[in-house]
């Protein structure tokens, strides 16, 4: 059990470094930011709320934005994805070890945002992995994650776990005071 343990965090390391973005971060100031990306836990139960705060967060502020949607349920046989195939990261586009297919990687890169915003309350590899591969110039999480990945992180308050809305609502006070 301890090799495949080693080899699974041997092999994890390995594709960050091959895939992780290059693109230098830093914080910046809103007026400086005209295009996001989000990322979104699709089991959160304020997800839909969150989905729609994001949109308003877009148009408010003039930005382009793209949401993908981080989906890691079992669908029964008669269950449906309830986000778009293509902007949604399944169970099947993991491979075992946690990366992301090569498909996923090319729409993640492609998304070649100013901001990305992590919603997903988890420090797990296919967090790790869609966060540090965007090529986002300013990056914000929730958890801090190896590597130093994000330049901004909300955690939440101690005995609490914020939902992905109350998430969006205290990052986007933070960005509201970096003008």
């Amino acid at each position: 059990m301890k090799l495949i343990s080693a080899i699974k965090s041997f092999l994890r390391k390995r594709s960050l470094r091959k895939h992780r973005s290059q693109e230098p971060t830093a914080m910046m100031p809103l007026s400086s930011i005209h295009s996001v990306t989000a990322l979104l836990d699709s089991e959160d139960t304020s997800f839909d709320e969150c989905k729609l705060l994001l949109q308003g967060f877009f148009r408010e502020n003039n930005l382009k934005g793209e949401i993908f949607f981080l989906d890691m349920k079992k669908l029964g046989s008669g269950e449906r994805l309830i986000t778009s195939i293509t902007g949604t990261i399944i169970r099947k586009d993991l491979n075992w070890f946690g990366r992301l297919s090569e498909e996923k990687i090319r729409q993640v890169t492609a998304a070649r945002s100013d901001l990305f915003i992590s919603l997903v309350n988890s420090d797990e590899f296919s967090v790790e992995f869609i966060c540090a591969i965007s090529p986002a110039r300013f990056k914000i999480g929730r958890k801090p994650l190896p590597g130093k990945v994000f330049d901004m992180v909300i955690s939440d308050p101690t005995g609490r776990t914020l939902s992905e809305a109350e998430a969006f609502l205290a990052i986007k006070t933070y960005l509201d005071k970096i003008k």
